[in-house]
């Protein structure tokens, strides 16, 4: 015969109540561990701290029409560095062809002789002209390093693409930096 007590913890013991019951302790603890951090938190006080950089000044109208009409050279630039860039990889990886790479490598050189003879027409305000400077050289050695990689069309030797990236990467940390002045979003930080 069942003593009442057996019968009153298998009454108790069904699966739903022990559910029931963890569920409980399991909220207990969640709650004592809330409130033990909530209590041991020191407040810290509110300091506005300066921006990270300061503000740039803004920029005069005559700064801000020789940025803009230097954006769609830029743009230009850019997408030719991209391409050729991108081509060398894809050429080493035999992704593309010599015959791909060459005429990328030829519409580059084509790119960065127009460029150069726009940027060279651009009259910069007295306080961009040491960028406008920084950009044309940057653009110049973009034209000797394709001028340089050209040179494995014609005697076959690879080692012209070696030759040509000190000063094609060079041109790009200039761009860059020109760039980062001129439109500081277009590079986001590493």
């Amino acid at each position: 015969m069942m003593s009442r007590a057996s019968g009153l913890v298998q009454l108790w013991m069904t699966p739903r109540t022990i559910l029931l019951a963890l569920l409980v302790i399991g909220l207990i603890a969640v709650l004592a561990f809330a409130t033990t951090r909530e209590i041991s938190r020191t407040t810290t006080p509110v300091v506005d701290t300066p921006p990270a950089r300061p503000a740039r000044p803004a920029l005069s109208p005559v700064e801000e029409a020789f940025i803009q009409s230097l954006w769609p050279i830029h743009g230009e630039v850019q997408r030719s560095l991209m391409r050729t860039s991108l081509g060398q990889i894809l050429y080493k990886t035999n992704d593309v062809s010599r015959a791909d790479l060459e005429m990328r490598m030829k519409q580059a050189l084509a790119t960065y002789g127009r460029a150069e003879t726009s940027i060279r027409a651009l009259d910069p305000p007295a306080s961009l002209r040491r960028d406008h400077e920084i950009y044309l050289d940057a653009v110049r050695l973009l034209r000797e390093s394709a001028v340089e990689a050209m040179k494995m069309f014609k005697d076959g030797r690879e080692d012209h693409l070696v030759t040509a990236y000190p000063k094609s990467q060079a041109a790009s940390d200039k761009i860059r930096e020109v760039g980062g002045k001129f439109w500081p979003n277009e590079f986001p930080p590493n």
